[in-house]
């Protein structure tokens, strides 16, 4: 008998807003919330933002996709080193040099006599390229990027941290303390390595703390420090969880497989509680990659929906007149997709452990499915990956839910990146697995629309997202995209280009879909509350069923208490530097185990052989 892994908190921080509760799913579907919901909407964004004056469209127009703002950096004004071929004819070109600049090896045609301590006159004959600081205009413009003014650094000692591990803290203390349960207590009911953490971003950091700066700072003159090697790596969202936050002695991980990246670590997440390797997972990704170099790097593939070609699609007179807003139209007559930032954390627990501590239930996650692409001619170029996770991710809802509840009650969640080749190939993944299982209308959400790609996050944006629709009932429309485009295939697939309410109960499944570079795709099938709940009674009876209800009932009390002070600004982040640091000396080590200091139980070596038949 498996454990199935139950969604009993979540939190983040994305162009939306604050994850937990809801908040950042409702700014996406804003216009059809109750007025009591919109001011709560608008209240969580002034604290957030810091700005407890500006009206609702101020406030409003602080968050999605947007033009990227000065405050954030001058995408008019990017530096980029500017190249010139300069040829000296008969005489030598002459330049002065600071030492230090001075190459490893110098070129053998190089002439160097010495001017003073600091500095060398340089001789060349011939001809030279020179590299020579200059700014110039980026040609992409918009970006899904955190609500202005929200700076994660500030609510607790950063410390000179990368963005993404700065977003990372304040993500998954937001998801822990969503859960409503003291986790201090909750862990100590468990072994110390029952207890896992998977998380990481697909690229790294890239801005200037981690390795944007490692890699620009020699050339730039400027000191590389001791904390932008290591802090650069992307497993550090999982490790800085691990060391500051739960003081994590179990499995950890940090998964990486391009935009699917969120879901190769949730596959993780799932394995550890099926198997029973683990009770208490804490998975989640943090991307922070909008930056001039990121950007300019996927301009370069032509990844990107630049203004000029935005202007082009909408046949406008001036390229100021684009609507960056608009930028991001998956399925729709599109040029490229829009870089985006975020953080997402999820709490897993087997369904023993949350019955018995009387956690909330969000929904539960039987599989995640991942596959590659086998031979590619390039490796940037969709494959045929993807039809072998969400047809497995289907086949397993209907084994578990009926082929009714499939075909009639189920959704997407594309990956729906706004690029020509995406709309296409997707869309034909997503119909022919339709047609395999008889859906004849399957309803697809692409959130990209709104939040932009946050590369590895993604998943986790898409995730929480359908969250909010079995919380709110509303599956937000692809508004970005006026037509659906003619090459994109359909025929079983309901795109809906506005807001749908659904209900909260319509709807008992959903298929997280990602399609990455390199050939790495996922897909996960996700259970929703009711769902879950009604397959956990067949498990554990009316009965205990009735219990749990009675727990969940007071954990939800507490849980929407931080919600409230969450909304006033009362909260921050858990961080614990310095706390309850351990040797080797403390620790009671016996034949049969470990003890740790301050965990009730102990780390059993009594592990199984899974080879005893050769023994």
């Amino acid at each position: 008998m498996s454990n199935l892994p139950v969604i009993v908190g979540f939190g983040g921080i994305s162009p939306a807003g604050r994850s937990s509760f809801n908040q950042g799913y409702k700014r996406l579907v804003f216009d059809k919330l109750s007025q009591s919901e919109q001011q709560e909407v608008l209240q969580d964004l002034k604290t957030i933002t810091g700005d407890r004056d500006s009206d609702q469209a101020a406030l409003l127009n602080k968050t999605l996709i947007r033009k990227i703002p000065k405050p954030f950096f001058d995408a008019d004004q990017v530096l980029m080193n500017k190249g010139a071929v300069v040829k000296s004819g008969s005489d030598a070109i002459r330049f002065q040099l600071r030492k230090r600049y001075l190459p490893t090896v110098t070129p053998s045609h190089w002439s160097i006599t010495e001017i003073d301590a600091g500095t060398v006159e340089v001789s060349v004959q011939g001809e030279m390229e020179l590299l020579f600081p200059d700014t110039r205009e980026l040609p992409v413009q918009s970006a899904g990027m955190l609500p202005d003014g929200f700076e994660p650094g500030k609510l607790y000692q950063s410390r000179n941290h990368p963005r993404a591990i700065q977003m990372a803290i304040y993500a998954a203390s937001d998801a822990l303390a969503s859960v409503g349960i003291d986790v201090d207590s909750l862990l100590d009911t468990l072994a110390p390595d029952q207890i896992a953490v998977f998380a990481s971003n697909s690229i790294g950091q890239l801005d200037d703390l981690g390795f944007g700066g490692l890699t620009k700072y020699p050339a730039l003159g400027k000191r590389t420090t001791s904390k932008q090697m290591p802090l650069g790596y992307a497993q550090m969202p999982a490790d800085f969880v691990n060391a500051y936050m739960l003081g994590n002695l179990g499995t950890t991980g940090g998964a990486l497989g391009a935009c699917a990246t969120f879901l190769y670590n949730l596959r993780n997440g799932v394995e550890a509680i099926r198997t029973g390797k683990a009770e208490f997972v804490l998975v989640g990704g943090a991307d922070a990659p909008v930056t001039p170099e990121v950007i300019e790097g996927f301009r370069a593939m032509g990844a990107l929906a630049e203004d000029k070609q935005l202007q082009a699609l909408d046949k406008l007179a001036n390229i100021s007149e684009v609507d960056h807003r608009r930028a991001c139209r998956p399925f729709g007559e599109n040029c490229g997709f829009t870089i985006g930032e975020s953080a997402q954390f999820i709490v897993l627990m087997s369904d023993r452990l949350a019955i018995e501590s009387g956690a909330n239930i969000y929904g539960s996650v039987p599989d995640v499915y991942v596959h590659a692409d086998g031979y590619k001619k390039s490796i940037s170029a969709p494959g045929v990956g993807n039809y072998l996770t969400l047809g497995k991710a289907a086949a397993l809802i209907e084994k578990l839910l009926g082929s009714d509840a499939l075909k009639h009650h189920s959704m997407i969640q594309a990956h729906g990146t706004s690029t020509p080749q995406n709309r296409t190939t997707e869309s034909h993944v997503l119909n022919q697995i339709a047609k395999a299982f008889d859906i004849q209308d399957w309803t697809v959400a692409a959130v990209k629309a709104y939040l932009g790609h946050s590369q590895g996050t993604a998943g986790g944006d898409q995730l929480v997202t359908t969250l909010g629709v079995w919380s709110h009932g509303i599956i937000p429309g692809i508004t970005t995209t006026r037509a659906i485009a003619e090459d994109v295939y359909a025929s079983n697939l309901n795109l809906p280009l506005a807001h749908m309410e659904v209900g909260t109960t319509h709807i008992s499944s959903a298929l997280i879909n990602s399609k990455g570079f390199g050939g790495n795709n996922a897909t996960a099938a996700l259970l929703s509350p009711e769902a879950t709940k009604t397959l956990l009674t067949k498990r554990y009876g009316e009965k205990a069923m009735s219990e749990w209800q009675h727990k969940a009932e007071r954990t939800f009390e507490i849980a929407n208490a931080y919600n409230q002070a969450a909304i006033k600004g009362e909260t921050t982040p858990t961080y614990r530097y310095d706390y309850r640091v351990l040797n080797g000396e403390d620790l009671d080590i016996t034949h049969a185990g470990i003890r740790v200091p301050e965990h009730s139980l102990p780390v059993s070596f009594d592990v199984a052989n899974p080879y005893d038949d050769l023994v």
